[in-house]
Order: structure tokens, then C-alpha cells, then sequence
């Protein structure tokens, strides 16, 4: 069983979600599936110029785990232009950095409400539901 991957941060939500091939009607179409931090290391990398070091500091991943988002969100925008395939923004395992830290009011230690998978906020540390 694999490991859950571990929460990225991204500085904002994009914009737009979806983009086509111009004239096409959606659902003649393929879809390819851009998790949001693959869209926030593209972002990050190619947009502002960072330096992957730089780019997975502020996405709280390291280095070798930004290689492997950013080689992906390639692929998948390069099969999109190549091949004229709609692309679609959503999901992944983020968070916002503007978040403010939740206290838990069992533990009463702070943390951030970042992905959880059942909009549950849980305290990390005691369990309890904040």
C-alpha cells in the first residue's frame, strides 16, 4: 500500500479550470486531469522562473518531490497542446498558504486545516474534532 501523500501548499487557485481546443464541443474531446499542485509547480518553476530548491520550499515538498510534480504537469500539458485534449484544474492534496492556524480545543496546539479528505477538521495531534 502506498504511502498518502503529503500536503502541498499553493499560493492561490487558478483563474480558469478548463481549457479546449478551440471549436470543440466538450465531450468529443479526451480530458487530461492537472492536480492543483502540479498547476502551482508550473507556476512556480515556469512563470516565475524559480528554481526548484526555491519552488519546493515555498510548496513545503522537498526538492526531489517538485522534480517529479513538475515532470508530470509536462507531460500532461504537453499531451494536451500536442495532441488537443481538454485540460482540467482541480484536486490534489493542497492547501492555501493564506490559512490561518486552527487551535484544537482539547490540546489546544494549532494547526492547519490542509487536506483533509472529509472536510474534517481534526487536530493532528490529539484527534479530536476541532
Amino acid at each position: 500500500m502506498p504511502r498518502p501523500k503529503c500536503c502541498r501548499q499553493i499560493g492561490a487557485m487558478p483563474g480558469k479550470t478548463c481549457f479546449q481546443p478551440e471549436g470543440a464541443a466538450s465531450s468529443s474531446f479526451d480530458e487530461v486531469l492537472l492536480t492543483l499542485d502540479e498547476y502551482e509547480a508550473i507556476r512556480l518553476a515556469d512563470l516565475e522562473g524559480l528554481y526548484q530548491e526555491q519552488a519546493a520550499s515555498l510548496m513545503n515538498i522537498s526538492r526531489q518531490t517538485f522534480g517529479r510534480i513538475i515532470k508530470a504537469a509536462h507531460r500532461k500539458v504537453a499531451d494536451v497542446l500536442v495532441n488537443g485534449k481538454i485540460l482540467k484544474i482541480e484536486g490534489g492534496p493542497v492547501s492555501m498558504k493564506a490559512e490561518e492556524p486552527v487551535r484544537c480545543p482539547r490540546c489546544r496546539r494549532a494547526f492547519s486545516p490542509d487536506c483533509n479528505k472529509h472536510n474534517e477538521m481534526s487536530c493532528p495531534h490529539c484527534r479530536e474534532h476541532a
